[in-house]
């Protein structure tokens, strides 16, 4: 009975609305050659709404569906001619988010290429070891990162922005046949705990994948749509592939900037932002626009939303945050709507269509509702495995998270915390994000990080790191009291730590390993 539901979702999203006949045959004929690829996206929506902005870049401007094609299949005869890519070449791609990616992206799609989608925020080493294991054939990047890029082996060729230009203008004449293989994406974990692995990402088989994300969240075709999610993570990847296929107009800008961002809301009169949990923090930081943001969905992934921060966000722009839980391997595992989140701002939702959900004990059993176990998901979209050959544990088709969790009576999600976060204090199990969750709670806090330490006498202890909003002030004693008067004994921080904000990866993660430890007592 899928295919009902499918159809019915495309036309209540308006994708089934009549159209010129050729255009239709040709956006469907583009799909039948090129399938669900990031090409295959572009192609069906420039055959369908050639004319359509599909890109507003911040320096560059508008670039309508057609010419956004036109440029990808020139910079990937270039690739072929004058740097020799082949399909099954690796291309690395180390930029923000801006035309350039997206046309390096699709222009790999086009030879057969895969195009492994770099962090912006590793370091020369990371970098070079990337390089050497996902065996880059190049890299394109941001000028920026020219001083990063010195470590990298020889064979890599590096390809600035300039040079890209020049490829895309200098391209030679020809067609582009369709390669013996279809480009994938690979997108590497984000490295905050060592060197980041590649993911290979699946192609969508059809419709279905589309379907679970915007039979949830409420997005329409020729929605105008803000990215502001890096490109470079599953988050905002993803944002651009459901984007192609809504056949939206995508407005980009390199960096986030809060007041930049409202202000680009509003000029290009933005229906829908993709971010993550941390930008909705920034936005709330400065003062809000005198007329809210046509905004009606705001979809937000990538990382946990701290305690609070959704309903105080939703205040202030409306009830339109859209929370997705997933991962880099198992695509999406659950949505919360705006009335979840108002009824529970902490859960992580219910699993949309296609997808099923199970929390089992060590030995694989299911266990009953409000009982902590591990996140096991199941869906179209798991990915096919690390580049190295290894994959994640699975059991009867779901594949793990790597997080501890709960459902309600209700069947809502609550995501407890990684499985290696969970600690062991004096022989209790105590999930750090518990207590996470409280802190951010107070009103002088802007953001929080609890983590597990060391402790010679109990095995573990937690830790509290805060930053405070300006001009407000706590201190340690109240901070503990504050969480022994809501939590049990053994959640309280011994350790707590006031610093001027939390260390970050690119997309918004605290990077723990950054934070100062405690001394041994």
């Amino acid at each position: 009975m899928d295919l009902p539901f499918v159809i019915a979702t495309l036309a209540r999203r308006g994708l089934l609305t009549p159209g010129s006949p050729l255009r239709v045959a040709a956006q469907l004929n583009s799909l039948r050659k090129w399938s669900f690829t990031i090409a295959g996206e572009l192609r069906q929506a420039a055959a369908r709404d050639p004319h359509r902005v599909a890109l507003i870049d911040e320096q560059r401007g508008e670039i309508t569906y057609a010419q956004l094609l036109r440029r990808a299949e020139q910079l990937a005869r270039s690739l072929r001619s004058a740097v020799g890519i082949r399909a099954g070449d690796r291309i690395g791609v180390l930029c923000r988010n801006h035309n350039g990616l997206v046309e390096t992206m699709v222009a790999a799609t086009l030879l057969g290429a895969d195009s492994v989608l770099v962090n912006t925020g590793l370091s020369a080493a990371q970098l070079e070891l990337v390089a050497q294991e996902q065996e880059l054939r190049a890299l394109v990047h941001d000028a920026e990162f020219t001083e990063r890029i010195v470590r990298l082996p020889a064979s890599v060729e590096r390809i600035d922005e300039g040079r890209l230009e020049e490829l895309v203008q200098q391209a030679p004449p020809g067609q582009l046949r369709h390669p013996e293989r279809d480009g994938r994406t690979i997108v590497l974990t984000s490295g905050t705990t060592g060197t980041p692995k590649g993911a290979r990402r699946r192609t969508p088989s059809g419709f279905k994948p589309l379907v679970s994300i915007i039979d949830r969240i409420p997005l329409h075709a020729r929605e105008q749509i803000m990215i502001a999610a890096p490109i470079f993570h599953t988050w905002g990847y993803a944002a651009l592939q459901v984007s192609f296929a809504l056949r939206a107009t995508i407005v980009l800008q390199r960096r986030f900037e809060p007041a930049a961002t409202l202000r680009a809301l509003d000029e290009h009169r933005c229906t829908a932002l993709f971010a993550v949990p941390v930008m909705l923090q920034r936005l709330l930081e400065v003062p809000p626009p005198a007329q809210r943001p046509p905004l009606k969905v705001v979809a937000v992934s990538g990382s946990a939303l701290p305690g609070g921060l959704a309903p105080r966000f939703m205040d202030v722009y409306g009830d339109v945050i859209y929370n997705l839980y997933g991962s880099t391997e198992v695509s999406w595992a659950s949505i919360a709507t705006p009335a979840d989140l108002r009824r529970a701002p902490n859960t992580a939702g219910t699993p949309p269509f296609g997808t099923r959900l199970a929390i089992l004990d060590p030995a694989g059993e299911p266990v009953p509702a409000g009982q902590v176990g591990r996140i096991f998901v199941g869906n179209e979209m798991l990915f096919e495995g690390y580049t190295s050959g290894l994959g994640k544990e699975s059991h009867d088709g779901l594949m793990a998270t790597g997080d501890l969790g709960h459902l309600d009576p209700d069947g809502l999600l609550f995501v407890d915390g990684r499985e290696d976060d969970m600690i062991i204090s004096g022989g209790e199990n105590v999930f750090p994000s518990e207590v996470e969750n409280l802190l951010a709670e107070l009103p002088q806090v802007r953001e929080v990080a609890v983590i597990g330490v060391p402790d010679p006498e109990y095995g573990q202890r937690l830790a509290a790191y805060l930053a405070l909003h300006p001009n407000e002030t706590l201190d340690p004693d109240a901070v503990r009291e504050y969480v022994r008067h809501y939590r049990a004994r053994f959640c309280v921080p011994r350790d707590v730590f006031f610093v001027p904000f939390l260390p970050r990866n690119a997309t918004g993660k605290v990077v723990t390993r950054d934070l100062p430890r405690p001394q041994q007592r």
